[in-house]
């Protein structure tokens, strides 16, 4: 077992942590501790991923924390946060292009382009969470997906080698992509279209406020917990079911849009779990469709 002292000579000048509560870096705000949380700089990424390789100890990446569940137990060995990897910088002369850090939020990547003019990610606006996670998970909204605008990401490989891959070598499919869990996402190329600024400006506007009418954005959660079917909304089959307002411990089924689960108060992995299994079981038992998770749910014993 490698002492703290050691690890914190080991990872040098990237700022860390031991035993940190992952409750206060997720949206849910659940989550034990994680042994080691580490903060680099673009620069330190791939020398830190081959120092964790080199001592065998696992490591998990996270974004925002938006759309994940951490088990109550915490995760061992490290979890690397990227949020300080958030450049947004135009691609070589051409103005169309930015290339991105995986670590900026969707929110900042989206001011961005209402000040530049540019459009072709406005359908992701209210999505929270950097960028990063939306290409792990290809997230997407009113008929877009982050996909749409990709270009060619750059990751560290399992072999931590930096690599690109162009769009067609992602493997994007409806809410999920091919990017292993061992690779690290870098930075993304993303090709979008000149339009008037105040158009762009007026579209995300637009999207945030049907967002804000239809999603519990002032409450914890994790986003929207279950994929949809091919034949139909998830929070419509939840809702139908009779789920809306089903609680275990301080876990609900919002009111507001079935297929969110908030945190109403003291709220556990273990009750968030728990619930998404009672409400799988009524929605199949009433449709006989089996929902699958679009939350990415983190347990100790797999990191």
């Amino acid at each position: 077992m490698t002492s703290q002292a050691e690890l914190t000579r080991f990872f040098g000048r990237i700022s860390h942590r031991f035993n940190e509560p992952l409750a206060k870096h997720t949206y849910l705000k659940i989550g034990g501790s994680a042994d080691l949380l580490l903060f680099p700089e673009a620069g330190d990424i791939q020398p830190l991923i081959k120092k964790l390789k080199s001592i065998s100890m696992p490591y998990v990446v996270l974004g925002g924390g938006s759309n994940v569940v951490v088990d109550d137990a915490g995760l061992s060995g490290a979890v690397i946060f990227m949020n300080k990897i958030s450049y947004c910088e135009e691609a070589g002369n051409k103005s169309e292009f930015l290339k991105c850090g995986s670590g900026i939020s969707l929110a900042g990547l989206l001011n961005v382009c209402a000040e530049r003019g540019l459009t072709g990610m406005e359908g992701l606006a209210g999505i929270p969470g950097t960028l990063g996670g939306a290409l792990r998970g290809n997230s997407g909204s009113f008929g877009s997906e982050i996909k749409d605008v990709v270009e060619s990401i750059d990751i560290i490989d399992n072999a931590g080698d930096i690599i690109t891959l162009g769009n067609s070598k992602i493997g994007f499919r409806y809410r999920e992509s091919g990017i292993s869990g061992d690779s690290v996402i870098l930075c993304a190329l993303i090709r979008l279209k000149q339009d008037d600024a105040s158009k762009v400006k007026e579209r995300i506007s637009s999207f945030i406020s049907k967002k804000k009418e239809s999603q519990p954005v002032n409450m914890p959660s994790a986003g929207c917990v279950f994929k949809n079917p091919e034949t139909a909304s998830a929070g419509r089959l939840i809702d139908e079911a009779g789920c809306k307002g089903m609680r275990v411990g301080g876990i609900e089924v919002s009111f507001i849009h079935a297929n969110f689960f908030v945190n109403a108060g003291g709220g556990t992995a273990e009750d968030y779990l728990n619930l998404m299994d009672r409400v799988k079981e009524k929605v199949a038992r009433k449709f006989g469709i089996e929902l699958h998770p679009e939350v990415r749910i983190l347990k100790r014993h797999r990191v």
